[in-house]
């Protein structure tokens, strides 16, 4: 092992050593304030199309040849990208648009983002029945993503009348 890899390691035992009697704990996850639904989203306005108020949101594009599905954050761009001319889904598709690529596409699209973390996300898509985009769908649902994101949770104040509960507090 490198003199470089051995410091790096030994910064990491250090940042991830919990002291005993240490009453808070500091999440360095960019994304942290997504996850608790705190963090805000752009709003834009309401006629406009493709709509802005998401943190990550679905797109799926189709070729002649091809698909592609990713996952795009507001302000960073894609984060998850997965396409049928990618060479271990292409050599086991027959074509790279019918019906059983896009079942599989949405296998590995969804395993791709649970390994990151994604759960959730908007979806604009309006399938038909009986489409291959459906199909798209309904699969990266059954693995498990959920395609429709949660309420961001807005700051209460003192005088509001209704003060919901935040789901990281329990009370009893």
């Amino acid at each position: 092992m490198a003199a470089s890899a051995k410091k790096i390691l030994s910064k990491i035992r250090q940042t991830n050593q919990v002291t005993t009697g240490t009453l808070y704990m500091i999440n360095r996850n960019p994304r942290n304030l997504e996850r608790l639904r705190l963090a805000s989203k752009t709003d834009g306005y309401h006629l406009e199309k493709p709509v802005r108020n998401f943190w990550h949101r679905l797109e799926l594009t189709s070729s002649n040849k091809y698909v592609t599905a990713k996952v795009v954050h507001f302000q960073n761009g894609t984060v998850v990208e997965c396409c049928t001319t990618e060479w271990a889904l292409k050599r086991h598709l027959y074509k790279g648009n019918d019906f059983s690529a896009y079942t599989n596409l949405a296998r590995v699209f969804a395993a791709r983002c649970l390994d990151a973390g994604l759960t959730e996300m908007r979806n604009d898509l309006q399938p038909t029945a009986g489409e291959k985009v459906a199909s798209f769908l309904r699969t990266v649902e059954e693995c498990g993503i959920k395609l429709q994101e949660a309420e961001r949770i807005l700051p209460t104040y003192s005088w509001d009348m209704h003060r919901p509960e935040k789901p990281w507090e329990v009370m009893e």
